[in-house]
C-alpha cells in the first residue's frame, strides 16, 4: 500500500545563486538533495538566491561582516537595490545566537524598508537557512500556490458554513 509521501511527486526547481556563495555551506546542503539545480551566476547581487519559477529572491546577509556605522554601510545601498530588482525580496539575516549587535542591525532594517516588499527572516544556521528559503519557494511557485489558495478556499468555506455566527445573520430577516 503506497503511502503519500510516495504519491506526491518530488518538488524540483532551479535555484540562480551569486558566485559568491559557490563554497558556501548552504549550496552544499541544498546539492545533497539532489533534485535541484543550481546555476551560479556573475550577474546576481553578492548572497542572493533567486528562484525564478516562484518569483522568490533571498539575500543572505552576516551581521558580524558588518562596519561598526551600519546606517552608513554599503549594506544598505545593496538591500535597496535588491529590493527594486526583486518583487518578492527576503533579507536571510544569519545571527547565530541574538547579541546586542544583531538586534539593532534587525531594527534599523526594519525601520529602514518598513512600507516596502523587503521580507527579513532571521535564520539561526544553515539548516534554517535552506529550510526557510525552499519553504517559501515551493508555496509561492505554480502548482503549490494553486493548490494552496484552494485548500484556503475549502478552509474558509467550511468555517463560514460551521460558524454560529454566520447561522445567527443567515436567520436575521
Amino acid at each position: 500500500m503506497a503511502t503519500n509521501k510516495e504519491a506526491i511527486p518530488q518538488w524540483k526547481t532551479t535555484i540562480i545563486v551569486s558566485t559568491s556563495l559557490q563554497n558556501h555551506d548552504t549550496i552544499r546542503m541544498i546539492s545533497a538533495q539532489q533534485h535541484h539545480r543550481i546555476r551560479f551566476s556573475y550577474s546576481v547581487e553578492s548572497g542572493a538566491f533567486i528562484f525564478p519559477l516562484s518569483g522568490t529572491a533571498f539575500l543572505l546577509v552576516d551581521p558580524q561582516d558588518l562596519l561598526e556605522h551600519f546606517e552608513e554601510s554599503e549594506l544598505i545601498k545593496r538591500i535597496k537595490t535588491f529590493v527594486q530588482v526583486h518583487r518578492n525580496s527576503f533579507l536571510l539575516l544569519y545571527a547565530p545566537f541574538n547579541g546586542k549587535k544583531e538586534l539593532e542591525i534587525l531594527s534599523v532594517i526594519q525601520q529602514r524598508f518598513f512600507g516596502s516588499n523587503l521580507r527579513i527572516l532571521p535564520v539561526r544556521n544553515n539548516a534554517e537557512i535552506v529550510k526557510g528559503m525552499l519553504t517559501i519557494a515551493k508555496a509561492t511557485s505554480k502548482p503549490h500556490v494553486d493548490s494552496i489558495r484552494d485548500r484556503m478556499s475549502l478552509a474558509r468555506a467550511h468555517i463560514i458554513e460551521s460558524s454560529p455566527v454566520w447561522e445567527m445573520l443567515r436567520d436575521i430577516p
